[in-house]
């Protein structure tokens, strides 16, 4: 684990999944994007499609956001709606005071973007492979006054005990945790939302990944109030749209609920299907990054880039991983999908491999 002042050279902060999937048109299965494969469920289509009635009016984010604070069981005071996760990093890199800002990678790549864009000179913390890119607290300067850590990271699939990242916590220190993908995890272990004892503790979660909600674009932040205000101040006046409002109040009522807790339970059956798949490519250099415990999983194999494009000409994509800092060609993230798509996809792994080796 070591420290990095690089300036951004070598990667694409900008590069994501979707990427993947339309670059040249083709019909193409996805394993590159980390949402929802499938369309969202019909009740919350229809839920949407209710809310066009109001679209004459201005959006009005209480309901959603009393829906946040009960689902948290914090103050209301406590919550700020945004247009999709992603929004909330760029608020931050406008909106706080910051001296020394460390990004831990590989992870989501798009912190370290807004970070930049806003002026700011970032730091990276970066993960070992050797170390199963498991956090150290002690590898975070102490100085660092923003520090931005996902959970489950992505692209590693690595969850981090939730003790470990309170650990990093400082008087001073602004504590960002991106929490996007927890909801995938059986029971939401480890997650710090709703937390009010961590000093500094800011969480952020996405709707978009687990109802398949991208387009939409909606998310939340949960810090102490002072925070929201300040991030609320950087916002756009209406960030988020009526529909999308809609959806975050459907998505947290408790049927929802339910069924994302069963959604979560199905992807690690599926994801534990994939990982079994890939360990029998460990003859040819497959490896997989264990134990994972999102909705996808990161490989490293030879001519990972040749096995990428392979795969494209037999209509899988897969999401490149050498554009996430600590990380280089040879590795790919996968994203779980169900049993029959893992079977067609292993197939076709098991030709883009051989492909590759001549």
């Amino acid at each position: 684990m070591r420290t990095d002042s690089t300036h951004g050279e070598g990667h694409d902060l900008r590069h994501h999944g979707d990427a993947e999937v339309r670059d040249d048109g083709a019909r193409l299965t996805d394993l590159a994007v980390n949402v929802r494969a499938d369309t969202p469920p019909a009740w919350l289509r229809e839920r949407i499609a209710g809310s066009l009635a109001g679209l004459a009016a201005y959006p009005d984010g209480r309901q959603a956001r009393a829906a946040v604070a009960a689902r948290h069981e914090v103050p209301v005071a406590r919550v700020l709606l945004t247009a999709g996760a992603a929004e909330a990093f760029v608020l931050l890199a406008r909106a706080l005071t910051i001296r020394h800002a460390v990004v831990v990678h590989p992870q989501f790549t798009e912190p370290e973007a807004a970070l930049r864009d806003a002026g700011h000179v970032v730091d990276r913390v970066l993960l070992r492979e050797e170390d199963g890119f498991r956090l150290d607290p002690a590898a975070v300067p102490e100085d660092a006054d923003l520090v931005i850590v996902g959970n489950p990271t992505n692209p590693t699939s690595v969850l981090h005990p939730a003790a470990t990242i309170a650990g990093l916590a400082r008087p001073g220190r602004t504590l960002v945790v991106d929490e996007a993908f927890l909801d995938a995890v059986p029971g939401e272990r480890e997650a710090l939302a709703g937390r009010t004892d961590v000093p500094g503790l800011v969480v952020l979660r996405s709707l978009t990944k687990t109802w398949g909600l991208a387009g939409l674009r909606i998310g939340y932040v949960l810090a102490a109030p002072e925070t929201i205000t300040a991030l609320e101040r950087a916002q756009p006046l209406w960030p988020v749209s009526t529909p999308a409002l809609a959806a975050a109040v459907a998505c947290l009522e408790p049927r929802a609920l339910a069924e994302a807790a069963h959604a979560a339970h199905r992807v690690g059956t599926d994801r534990a299907h994939l990982v079994a798949g890939l360990r029998e490519f460990a003859p040819d250099g497959l490896r997989v990054v264990e134990p994972a415990e999102g909705p996808f999983v990161l490989v490293r194999l030879p001519k990972a880039a040749a096995v990428r494009r392979h795969l494209r000409d037999l209509g899988f994509a897969v999401r490149r991983g050498d554009t996430f800092p600590g990380l280089g060609e040879e590795w790919l993230r996968l994203a779980v999908r169900d049993r029959a798509t893992v079977n067609s996809f292993l197939q076709a792994l098991d030709q883009a491999v051989t492909l590759a080796q001549h």
